[in-house]
């Protein structure tokens, strides 16, 4: 499994419980730091910051990735909707949470997000409960 981390390097206890939770070995990790200029397009400077990550067509719809969004909820949208649109589905992505009462604060691993089947099951909820399987809107 690879990971893109949008956010901060992630310590030997975080990778363990990645691994742990996912079952699979971390092949590679690719760190790209997002920081974006509040006066340009968010949208332009996330496909600069996606297109930094370096993944061909091919590695992008076969690799099995795992994100690390990053912290800042307009960025993150961006980010996971640039992807979703090179990898074809969403992407599951790492939460963190931080530990209680840990000073200097730390961070854990809280859970794998599937951001896809989160969205295969909200399609279940449009108005009538119905939906076209081949859809992939």
């Amino acid at each position: 499994m690879w990971i893109i981390n949008f956010g901060h390097p992630l310590t030997e206890e975080q990778k363990q419980s990645i691994e742990r939770i996912t079952q699979a070995s971390i092949e590679q990790i690719i760190a790209i730091t997002p920081q974006f200029d509040n006066s340009l397009s968010y949208a332009e400077q996330c496909v600069e910051l996606i297109d930094r990550v370096g993944l061909t067509p091919e590695q992008w719809q076969g690799l099995r990735l795992l994100v690390v969004p990053p912290s800042f909820a307009p960025i993150a949208s961006c980010v996971i909707a640039e992807l979703h649109g090179r990898m074809g589905y969403f992407p599951p992505i790492v939460r963190l949470r931080p530990i209680a009462n840990c000073v200097p604060p730390q961070f854990e691993v809280a859970e794998i997000i599937n951001l896809q089947a989160i969205r295969e099951e909200a399609r279940s909820r449009r108005i009538g409960g119905q939906h076209d399987v081949k859809d992939n809107r």
